[in-house]
C-alpha cells in the first residue's frame, strides 16, 4: 500500500527531518467570488463570505443553497445545537456580526451586531468554552484586540457584552481558537505565529508557535486542527504544520502550494482543506493526510456563577484582597460583607454588593470578624485586619444593630512584614488574633479593651518554613488551619497553651496549585468543609474540615451571562458562611476576591456565590 507524500513527510519530520513537498490542489467552485470560506461543523455544506454575494450557504460542489445579502469578509463557525452560528465582518456597516444558520431549513436568522469599534477590525474568530459560553475575538489594527460574549449554548444574546481587551501584535490579521486546549492563535505578519490563553479569566500572556526574522517569510492565515495548527506563508506559498506539545509548539512539516501566488484564506475540516489565492480570487481544495498526536485537553472543572458582585474598589492594580462576612444577630438579611483594599483601607458592602462604608485607614491586607467583644462597657462585634503600613493589627467595632463600623484602636506587632490574619474565639468567649509575617512567623494575641482602648497580649509564637498568608480557626474544635503558599495547608492546635505541632491537611500537587491563598470554613449541622483558594489554576478546593481531610473536588467561579457578571480568577482571599441570609443565600454564601475584573474591565472586586450551587456542582454530601 502506497503511503501518501504528506504522511511520509510527517513521519520523517518526527525523526527530525522536516521536508517540503507539493500539496495536490484542485480548483473548487470556479465561479464563486468569496473573500472567505468556512466548513460547517457536522455538515457537508460550506459557508462563504463575499463583497458581492453576501453570506452564502453552499453545497460541497459550491452551488448556492441560501443567501444573506450584504458585503462581508472574514468568517468563522461553531455548532449551536441543531444550527450553526457564523461570525463575519459587515464591510458596509464596519461591524462584526453573529448570525444563526438553519442548515437543514436553509435559512439565516436575525443577525446580532457588535457595536462599532473605534479601530479597524482586520479579522475575527469564535471560541466556545467548557460552560458552552460563546465568544468572538476581534483582531484590530495597531495591536488592538477584544473578546466579546455573544451567546450561551444554542442561543445568541440579545446584546453582545465586551469581556476584555487583548493586546495583540500590531500587524495581526488572522486568528483561530482551539476550543479543546483553549488556545487563541494569532499571526504577526513579519514575525510569526503566537498562542494566547483564550479563557476570559486567564492571565494575558503569549507563547511563540513559530517565529522568524527573515523578509522571505510571512505569517498568514491559520486553521486549528486537533493537536496542532495549519498555517499559511503567503510569501513562500507554503503550508506549515505545527504540533502542540505541552508548552511548546514544534513544526512537523511543510508543503508547497503549487500555482498559488498569494494564498490568503484557509479553512480545514478533518482532512479537507480549502485555500484562496488572493491574486486571482480562485479557491482550491485538497486532502490532508496529516495526523497530529493527540493533545490532552485542559481539565474541565465544574463551574458555579456569582449572582452578585461588589462595586469595584477605589484603587487600580492589585488592591482588593480578603473578605469577611459579618452576620447580623437578629436580621441575617442585613448582614454585611467586609473587604480589604490593600491600597486604601476597609470596605463594607450589603448583600447586593453595594458599597456602604469606606474606612481609609491604610494598607489593610486580611480581615476577620467575631461577635461579642467587650469594648469598655459596650458589647460590639469585632473586625480585625492586618495593617501593612504599621505592621500592626487594626481593630474595628461593629454596631450589632446597624452594622456600622468604627475604628477601635491598633495593636502593634514586631513583625517586619505583616501579612495574613485570622481570629479564634473558644467557648469561653475571649478573642485571639493570629497574625503572620512573610518570613513565616505566627504571633497569637489575646485581645481586650477594658477601658475602651484596644490591647493585645502576645500569648504564643511559632513559625513555618516559608511564606504563609491565609488562615482560619475552627472555634468548635479549637483547630487552626494555615496556608503555606508554596507548600500546602497545615492544621495546628489553636489554643495558646498548646504546642504548635503542624499536621498535614493537603500538599500542593495535582489538586491544589500554588499559591495557596484564602482559607474559610463552611460549618453546618450536616457537615463542615474547608474551602481553599487554589490560585495557581484559578479554582477553589473543598476538603473535609476533620481528619483525614478528604478532598471533595474543586470548582471554578465562571461567567454569569444572564446577570452580566464575569467569573473570578487569581483569587487571594475568600470567606464562606452556612447561615441562611435569605434570598439566594438560603444555604449560605461564598465570597471570593476577583483578581481580574472583566465585563467590563474595572478595578478588582468581590464575587458572591450561593453555596447551594457549590453543593450541586460538587455533589457534596
Amino acid at each position: 500500500m502506497r503511503m501518501s507524500k504528506l504522511y511520509l513527510l510527517i513521519a520523517l519530520a518526527t525523526c527530525g527531518h522536516a521536508l517540503a513537498g507539493d500539496l495536490a490542489l484542485t480548483p473548487w467552485a470556479p465561479g464563486l467570488k468569496a473573500e472567505a470560506v468556512a466548513f460547517l461543523p457536522n455538515s457537508p455544506e460550506r459557508l462563504a463570505a463575499g463583497a458581492r454575494d453576501g453570506l452564502q450557504l453552499l453545497d460541497r460542489q459550491g452551488a448556492e443553497l441560501a443567501r444573506f445579502k450584504g458585503n462581508f469578509s472574514s468568517l468563522d463557525t461553531r455548532a449551536a445545537g441543531a444550527q450553526v452560528v457564523a461570525a463575519s465582518l459587515d464591510n458596509d456597516r464596519q461591524q462584526a456580526l453573529l448570525i444563526n444558520l438553519d442548515v437543514a431549513g436553509r435559512r439565516f436568522g436575525k443577525p446580532l451586531y457588535l457595536p462599532t469599534r473605534d479601530f479597524a477590525v482586520n479579522g475575527l474568530c469564535l471560541y466556545r468554552d467548557a460552560a458552552a459560553n460563546l465568544f468572538v475575538f476581534l483582531v484590530g489594527e495597531e495591536g488592538k484586540g477584544e473578546q466579546w460574549l455573544v451567546g450561551n449554548g444554542a442561543t445568541l444574546l440579545s446584546e453582545a457584552q465586551r469581556v476584555r481587551g487583548v493586546p495583540l501584535p500590531p500587524s495581526a490579521q488572522f486568528c483561530q481558537v482551539d476550543d479543546a486546549t483553549q488556545q487563541l492563535l494569532v499571526n504577526e505578519e513579519n514575525i510569526g505565529w503566537w498562542a494566547y490563553p483564550a479563557h476570559p479569566e486567564a492571565e494575558v500572556k503569549r507563547t511563540p508557535v513559530a517565529l522568524f526574522d527573515t523578509p522571505r517569510r510571512e505569517a498568514g492565515a491559520m486553521a486549528s486542527v486537533p493537536g496542532g495548527m495549519v498555517a499559511l506563508d503567503p510569501k513562500t506559498s507554503e503550508l506549515h504544520l505545527f504540533q502542540h506539545t505541552g508548552e511548546r509548539w514544534v513544526e512537523q512539516s511543510s508543503l508547497s502550494l503549487p500555482g498559488l501566488k498569494e494564498p490568503e484564506q484557509l479553512t480545514v475540516n478533518g482532512r479537507q482543506l480549502l485555500v484562496r489565492d488572493d491574486d486571482t480570487g480562485a479557491l482550491y481544495q485538497a486532502t490532508l493526510d496529516w495526523q497530529a498526536q493527540p493533545v490532552a485537553a485542559v481539565p474541565v472543572l465544574p463551574e458555579v456563577a456569582a449572582v452578585r458582585q461588589t462595586d469595584p474598589v477605589g484603587r487600580q492594580g492589585d488592591a482588593a484582597d480578603d473578605p469577611a462576612i459579618w452576620i447580623h444577630p437578629g436580621q441575617p438579611a442585613k448582614s454585611r460583607v467586609l473587604g480589604t483594599n490593600k491600597k486604601q483601607g476597609l470596605l463594607a458592602y450589603d448583600l447586593d454588593g453595594k458599597l456602604l462604608q469606606e474606612l481609609a485607614v491604610g494598607r489593610l491586607n486580611n480581615v476577620d470578624v467575631r461577635p461579642n467583644f467587650k469594648l469598655g462597657q459596650r458589647t460590639v462585634d469585632l473586625a480585625v485586619a492586618s495593617n501593612r503600613d504599621h505592621n500592626s493589627l487594626s481593630l474595628f467595632s461593629i454596631d450589632r444593630q446597624s452594622g456600622e463600623l468604627r475604628e477601635a484602636g491598633e495593636v502593634p506587632t514586631p513583625l517586619k512584614e505583616i501579612y495574613g490574619i485570622c481570629l479564634f474565639q473558644p467557648a469561653s468567649g475571649e478573642i485571639y488574633a493570629i497574625a503572620n509575617g512573610k518570613d513565616g512567623t505566627f504571633l497569637q494575641y489575646r485581645l481586650s479593651a477594658p477601658d475602651g482602648r484596644a490591647q493585645g497580649e502576645l500569648v504564643r509564637q511559632f513559625k513555618v518554613d516559608s511564606q504563609p498568608e491565609g488562615c482560619v480557626a475552627d472555634d468548635q474544635r479549637q483547630r487552626l488551619f494555615i496556608g503555606e503558599e508554596d507548600v500546602g495547608v497545615w492544621a495546628v492546635d489553636a489554643r495558646a497553651d498548646q504546642p504548635a505541632t503542624l499536621a498535614n491537611v493537603i500538599k500542593v500537587g495535582p489538586q491544589l496549585h500554588a499559591d495557596v491563598e484564602g482559607l474559610a470554613l463552611y460549618q453546618s449541622d450536616k457537615r463542615d468543609y474547608l474551602v481553599i483558594s487554589s490560585q495557581g489554576n484559578d479554582s477553589y478546593l473543598v476538603v473535609d474540615a476533620e481528619p483525614p481531610f478528604a478532598v471533595h473536588g474543586a470548582f471554578r467561579v465562571g461567567l454569569n451571562a444572564a446577570a452580566g457578571i464575569d467569573g473570578a480568577s487569581e483569587t487571594d482571599g475568600l470567606e464562606v458562611t452556612a447561615i441562611n441570609l435569605g434570598g439566594p443565600w438560603s444555604q449560605g454564601m461564598l465570597v471570593v476576591q476577583d483578581g481580574r475584573k472583566r465585563m467590563p474591565e474595572q478595578t478588582q472586586n468581590f464575587k458572591f456565590v450561593p453555596w447551594a450551587d457549590v453543593t450541586r456542582a460538587l455533589k457534596l454530601p
